[in-house]
């Protein structure tokens, strides 16, 4: 298939593009590269320099013609959508509603949505399945559940066939390609930061929670896992129909038992600083993913040492990033 990668040049999206490239598939990548790295588009995929917000642009580029889309461009800082709503608005869900529109008018039957579990916002239940009610606390959450609501409508009135799959903590390399975030505000990399000496002290927020060492827990999938479940999602479309998953290891994991698995594939002491807690951190967030392992037949196959030790790799490859 011919096929559009949507935010290609970013770490979830590169690897899907790489994985499908492996899969003999023809891959073309649409990004602006405003926080994506043209580095990190794999080779054997174009890429077209471009921004969703560039609504006659993006019409253009889809209507050379392809047979499913992949869309991974956003904008996904936690911290900066509480601050600038309006950014995560305008570039998540109107690029969104470009990108729709472009595959409607090409008509472009099959999309895969990169989603994620900041939908469900502070959950009563863990683990959390796709019944758990949506309640975003921040707007980049919002904006991401308005896309999962544009994307149903758009199946039921004009038969686009969807799947969105809703990540929780992605972490891991693969090969040449990893995580290169300005700023970074994933746990794995900080850490590994520290270990590096790039930076004084991991901090870790809260150590009272209701959790058996007081720290935070989070569910971790590897990115190769999580790129796997994209190749299986884009064959499972269905005309008319938005299929939705969580997508997790459905094991959850301390921020302490990370700083620990960090400490053993590295060798290294990593120094370690208590901080308070993050407003609007919950205790536990963790998949339930009986549903993808069901109707995708999918599941998970790497560990959380595996998840560490090849980024790992890809830090002392690239110590500065793809900058570097």
């Amino acid at each position: 298939m011919k096929l559009l990668v949507t935010g290609g040049a970013g770490y979830i999206g590169s690897i899907v593009a790489q994985q499908l490239l492996g899969a003999g598939h023809e891959v073309v990548v649409l990004d602006s590269l405003e926080r994506g790295h043209r580095a990190a588009v794999p080779d054997g995929a174009r890429l077209l320099e471009l921004s969703l917000l560039d609504a006659e642009g993006v019409r253009d580029a889809v209507a050379e013609g392809f047979d499913g889309a992949l869309h991974f461009a956003a904008f996904a800082l936690v911290g900066e959508s509480v601050l600038r709503p309006e950014l995560y608005y305008r570039n998540n869900v109107v690029g969104s509603l470009n990108l729709l529109d472009a595959l409607r008018s090409a008509g472009v039957q099959r999309l895969v949505f990169s989603s994620t579990c900041a939908v469900y916002g502070e959950p009563e239940v863990v683990p959390m399945d796709e019944l758990t009610p949506t309640r975003p606390v921040n707007s980049y959450g919002a904006s991401k559940l308005a896309v999962d609501g544009m994307i149903t409508d758009e199946c039921r009135a004009h038969g686009l066939g969807a799947v969105s799959l809703r990540y929780f903590n992605v972490a891991g390399a693969s090969g040449h390609l990893g995580e290169d975030h300005y700023p970074e505000t994933h746990l794995i990399p900080n850490v590994l930061r520290a270990a590096q000496g790039r930076q004084d002290a991991v901090k870790i927020f809260g150590t009272d929670y209701p959790t058996p060492d007081g720290t935070a827990v989070r569910d971790y999938v590897h990115i190769e896992d999580l790129a796997h479940a994209h190749v299986l999602a884009l064959e499972a479309t269905r005309p008319s129909e938005h299929r939705i998953f969580n997508l997790g290891s459905g094991d959850g994991y301390s921020v302490r038992e990370v700083i620990e698995a960090v400490r053993t594939v590295t060798g290294l002491d990593v120094p370690a600083q208590e901080a308070d807690r993050r407003p609007g951190d919950p205790p536990r967030l963790v998949a339930a993913n009986g549903k993808v392992r069901a109707e995708l037949g999918w599941s998970p196959t790497k560990s959380l040492t595996d998840m560490v030790a090849d980024a790992w790799r890809f830090a002392q490859e690239r110590p500065l990033g793809y900058g570097g």
